[in-house]
Formats: structure tokens, C-alpha cells, sequence
């Protein structure tokens, strides 16, 4: 049965087995190194407060939350996008803030 990539859409390398992590959507457990890992910061406050507050000179602190998807959920949710069959040798370009 042929392939469609060479890495088996993994990122292991030559590492042997690697851990599994349960998908923050559906609950599958899947490798780690094949789950797609979206890091977010959570702010604790309204927005429009917190708006007042950096105003008045206050550091609000916001902790970083992270959950894997498995491919299926993470092309539901866009988080990577379907690319045509001659994009996908490409890798895309990291938007920059």
C-alpha cells in the first residue's frame, strides 16, 4: 500500500515510541508528536476592565493553556488548513503578530 508521506505524518524522527495525549475535542488518544498543539493565554479579567486597569499602570497576568487535536479536529476547527496536493511539500509560513 503506497504512502502519502514520507514521515507517516509524524514528527518522531528516529526517536522510537513517544508518549500519547488525549485530544481536547473529542478525546481520542493520539501520539504527541502527531497532535496538532495550539498554546493560548487566558485572561482571567474582562476586557474592558483590564482595558481601565493596564491603563492605571497594573500587570495582569494570564496563564497559558495547552491542548493537542487530533488532524480530524484540527482541520474542523482551521486550525491547519487542506492544502492541494502540490502545496503540501510546502511548509506554510508562521504568522507573525
Amino acid at each position: 500500500m503506497p504512502y502519502k508521506r514520507k514521515s507517516h505524518g509524524r514528527s518522531k524522527g528516529g526517536k522510537g515510541r513517544s508518549g500519547v495525549v488525549q485530544c481536547g475535542s473529542c478525546g481520542q488518544m493520539i501520539p504527541r508528536d502527531k497532535a496538532k498543539k495550539v498554546t493560548k493565554r487566558v485572561s482571567m479579567v474582562d476586557y474592558a476592565l483590564s482595558k481601565e486597569l493596564r491603563q492605571k499602570g497594573t500587570y495582569i497576568s494570564a496563564p497559558v493553556t495547552t491542548k493537542y487535536y487530533c488532524v480530524s479536529c484540527a482541520v474542523h476547527r482551521g486550525v491547519v488548513k487542506v492544502r492541494a496536493k502540490s502545496e503540501r511539500h510546502t511548509r506554510p509560513r508562521k504568522r507573525r503578530r
